[in-house]
């Protein structure tokens, strides 16, 4: 390493002013670098660096403290040191050296000349070595270390002191971060006022590091005479005494610690990864304690996973009981904005409330799955839940739950449809009945005069010839009131909420309309009575009145039609109303003919009056309409026209655009439900699957599970598209046979799919470690059961398990097989499963922790006595489980028993189910 030390001591200085990079970048940058490989469980347990992501200046200063020290520790077995971070590691050497010393391996040798590009392929050359180790650095690259970014240099130096200075910590089953910590709180746990929860706070007043001395080498640090209230002194003394007698450089300043609310977490677990380095090794006492350890946490760990099914049980239940009577409840609303509503709860419930139950559910099957199997891998008894709370039952109630559901949303949207017709009924009912109520106003009084009885014969004659237009004009108006008939007794049928109104209205309409009939009759009658006494009539006011009276109520009848709501739902229908309309504007040319007739009509009546000097006085006798009215009337209907157009053109756009909506879910649904069934097959490949471990099963399976997560704002998008079809009222789709109840659904089941088959993984892993088992033997198994599989659903008949066995050389007699089918199906379903095939290939010939091992560790602990005592256990266990065995462990009987002693021998027995706990 001569040639590195002179490299790095004669390398001056640079700084290269590289680019600026947002705040944003930086953020980018940082979450993506320490995002390391899944396989590398360290780095699952150190995600947080990317909440520090704009460093807190106290944090950055104690940072670079810490880590220069650190640095500094190794590279002085080189004869060189850094001074400023981000600046010495510019020029790739000092790195390259650095990995070297902490490594014992040699790197590529280096550039050796100055420019920038020298610079980055040095610290390539770093990278690549850091990435050969199985640390992935996303986004982290040479340009960023050699522009000296001081956040990206800190960050790669946390991964450098992760990989080769905490990722291998292992204490019992924990590792890097998590097993650093339990070592600390297992050091520390005797001391008074220190409680080691985390690396920032917990290390503030300096009492954990000065006990984590005291325990290893009691002669350096007289611990009863520190006080809490003293923190600066008590970090002193540790840093001074570790950097005089353990070799432990002085990497953090007393008072930065102090004053900061929260130290820096990374570099207190720079400063105490040191010390277990130095401390490293275990006792023989240690080495038993952590087998009752253990022993008493594979106890433990099952009452909370018990304690914990039984609650998320009684929650789920809970839940489904509180959701029934709602999906049950089919009572409709009255108005269109209530049923929305009450869809929008239910797409809520559908989206917000529902998935996470969904996944509750999955968690309690793979909660209870896994409980079985430690118990079982732990020679425990099975565990039974409390009545009603069994997978099944919460199978059962779930089951009920989706078969009330299917039906909820199909009856709102039903209900959402009749309300919307009710709506357009009822408006066109009003409309109706205004436009006939304006019309009858005053008939009646008219039809009661009886000024025939005064008046002269021309009077009479245009009575008369007024009467017989105005029965014309009832007759054209019986078609609208069996129309406003109609509209109420279909509003009746669909249960309109004011049908009461609606009854009373049509009911005065068609009393007053049977009145009117019976008043015109009557007329007609004392008219036609007299009509004798009558000789003339003016002609052309009675062919002006018979005319006139048709060709308005037309326009009546036009100006109703321009004006009339319509609704559809489909571009074929709005076009089907364009085709109409365009027919009823190509009749307009003739009924201007009519008109200009009728007009005519008028203008002659003019003209005789002035060619025979006739003296018109009054308005036209035989009807009420006169030319200025079938003018303005015709002027309103023209203007109609367009407006009418217009409405229809929108209503295109409108469809059109419902069309482009269908189009666009349907192009969606085409992709996302196949894709969902090719996944499914995938999983069920990759489930029956013997090539590769164990564990790159697992891996492929995760990465499908990632993938499918991924997946999932293709699902987000298809469920905003199809709420926007639902808000566009669009009930069809003739593009696609998905719909989203049909994507929801095989979501869901592809969800459960994937976690069910990783957990049956996760067990066979439990089996395999637990009894010993190789991956030759896992793979023997596994084709044994697959080529006995006949029905390729993953489990075999009992015909096709005893083939299996005899195949295997087991020889079986009919009781024999018996009493191995009670093993492998004790609740006698008929079938085999992979993991019950599993666990009677390895039951009686895998190695497991048995009652005499842990015998023998207590023995330990006790010093070869036949009993231990209180004050042993709390020394040598975690206060937690020695109280745990000091709260069940009997009266040692015995001669020369020691005041307190404790029989550990038939406590151990307990633990396997020898005899009662």
């Amino acid at each position: 390493q001569e040639h590195w030390a002179a490299e790095v001591l004669l390398a001056p200085p640079h700084r290269h002013l590289g680019r600026m990079t947002t705040v944003i970048e930086t953020q980018v940058q940082y979450n993506n670098t320490y995002m390391m490989s899944a396989t590398e469980s360290y780095m699952t347990q150190e995600d947080d660096w990317d909440r520090d992501l704009l460093l807190d200046p106290a944090w950055e200063k104690q940072q670079r403290k810490t880590f220069t020290a650190w640095c500094n520790s190794h590279l002085r077995k080189a004869g060189t040191q850094i001074e400023n971070i981000e600046e010495d590691f510019r020029n790739g050497l000092k790195l390259m050296l650095l990995l070297e010393v902490i490594s014992g391996e040699r790197l590529p040798k280096p550039d050796k000349g100055k420019m920038r590009f020298h610079k980055i392929a040095n610290v390539n050359k770093a990278l690549d070595y850091i990435s050969s180790k199985g640390v992935k650095l996303v986004s982290i690259g040479a340009e960023e270390i050699v522009d000296g970014n001081v956040k990206m240099t800190l960050g790669m130096i946390w991964t450098i002191i992760l990989r080769f200075a905490i990722q291998d910590i292992s204490v019992e089953e924990t590792s890097a971060k998590e097993g650093l910590l339990l070592w600390c709180q297992r050091k520390t746990a005797p001391y008074r006022n220190v409680n080691v929860q985390n690396f920032h706070i917990s290390w503030k007043d300096g009492l954990a590091l000065c006990a984590l001395i005291h325990r290893h080498r009691p002669d350096l640090i007289d611990y009863s005479k520190l006080r809490k209230d003293d923190p600066i002194g008590n970090l002193n003394t540790a840093f001074e005494v570790a950097e005089k007698y353990l070799d432990i450089p002085k990497m953090l300043d007393a008072e930065d610690i102090v004053n900061t609310p929260k130290p820096d977490e990374k570099a207190i677990m720079t400063y105490v990864s040191c010390f277990y380095h130095a401390f490293a090794g275990a006792e023989q006492a240690e080495t038993a304690a952590n087998r009752i350890c253990k022993v008493l946490a594979v106890n433990q760990e099952n009452e909370r996973l018990m304690e914990e099914y039984e609650k998320l049980a009684s929650e789920l239940l809970e839940w489904i009981r509180r959701t029934i009577p709602w999906l049950e409840n089919r009572v409709a609303e009255q108005t269109m904005r209530a049923m929305q509503q009450k869809l929008e709860d239910f797409r809520d419930y559908r989206r917000v409330h529902k998935p996470p139950r969904v996944q509750e559910k999955c968690q309690l099957e793979i909660n209870f799955n896994t409980l079985q199997t430690k118990l079982r891998l732990s020679n425990r008894p099975a565990f039974m839940p409390s009545e009603g709370k069994m997978v099944s039952d919460i199978a059962n109630a779930w089951k009920g739950l989706e078969q009330v559901e299917k039906g909820y949303e199909e009856w709102l949207l039903t209900e959402i449809r009749r309300l919307e017709r009710l709506d357009h009924l009822a408006e066109k009912f009003k409309q109706k009945c205004g436009l006939h109520e304006s019309w009858t106003t005053g008939k009646e009084h008219l039809l009661s005069q009886k000024d025939y009885e005064t008046a002269s014969l021309m009077e009479i004659r245009a009575l008369m010839r007024k009467h017989e237009a105005f029965e014309s004009d009832l007759a054209a108006h019986q078609d609208r009131v069996e129309q406003i008939a109609a509209i109420a007794q279909e509003l009746n049928e669909l249960d309109y909420h004011d049908a009461a109104s609606v009854n009373t209205r049509c009911q005065g309409i068609c009393d007053q309309w049977d009145n009117l009939g019976t008043l015109t009759q009557k007329r007609r009658d004392a008219l036609e009575r007299v009509e004798k006494l009558w000789e003339t009539i003016d002609q052309l006011y009675l062919e002006f009145a018979k005319r006139a009276a048709p060709f308005n109520n037309w326009m009546d009848g036009a100006m109703e039609d321009l004006q009339d709501m319509f609704i559809v739902h489909s571009i074929e229908e709005i076009q089907s109303l364009i085709t109409a309309h365009d027919q009823f504007k190509a009749t307009l040319p003739e009924a201007d003919k009519e008109r200009i007739a009728i007009m005519g009509i008028q203008n002659e009546i003019t003209k005789i009056a002035q060619t025979y000097g006739i003296k018109l006085v009054g308005v036209n006798p035989y009807t009420v309409l006169s030319p200025q009215d079938i003018t303005n009337k015709w002027e309103a209907v023209k203007q109609l026209v367009p407006l009418r157009d217009q409405m229809l053109q929108e209503e295109v756009a409108r469809q059109q655009a419902n069309e482009r909506l269908r189009r666009s879910f349907a192009a969606q649904a085409n992709i996302i439900g196949p894709w969902i069934q090719t996944k499914m097959e995938e999983i069920g490949h990759v489930s029956v699957d013997i090539a590769g471990s164990l564990e790159e099963q697992m891996n492929n399976l995760k990465q499908y599970e990632q993938n499918i997560i991924n997946y999932k704002s293709n699902i987000d998008k298809l469920e905003g598209d199809h709420q926007l079809i639902q808000e566009a009222l669009i009930f069809d789709n003739k593009h696609t046979n998905y719909t989203m109840e049909h994507i929801r659904v095989g979501w869901e089941q592809l969800l459960t799919t994937i976690a069910r088959t990783i957990n049956e993984v996760e067990n066979q892993i439990l089996t395999r470690d637990a009894k010993g088992i190789s991956q030759e033997q896992l793979n023997e198994f596994r084709a044994s059961f697959n080529h006995f599989d006949r029905k390729r659903n993953g489990m075999m008949d009992p015909d096709d398990f005893r083939a299996c066995l005899i195949s295997m050389g087991y020889d079986l007699g009919e009781v024999e097989f018996a009493r191995i089918m009670t093993l492998v199906d004790p609740n006698n379903t008929g079938v085999v499963t992979f993991q019950a095939f599993i666990d009677f290939m390895t039951r009686e010939t895998a190695e497991t922790d048995t009652a005499e091992q842990v015998m023998a560790s207590f023995k330990i602990l006790a010093s070869d006595k036949p009993y231990i005592t209180m004050e042993e256990l709390r020394r040598e266990l975690p206060p937690e489980q020695a109280e745990y065995c000091i709260s069940r462990m009997t009266k040692y009987v015995g001669p020369e028993a020691a005041p307190g002693a404790l029989d550990y021998i038939s406590f151990s027995s307990a633990l396997y189910g020898e005899s009662d706990l």
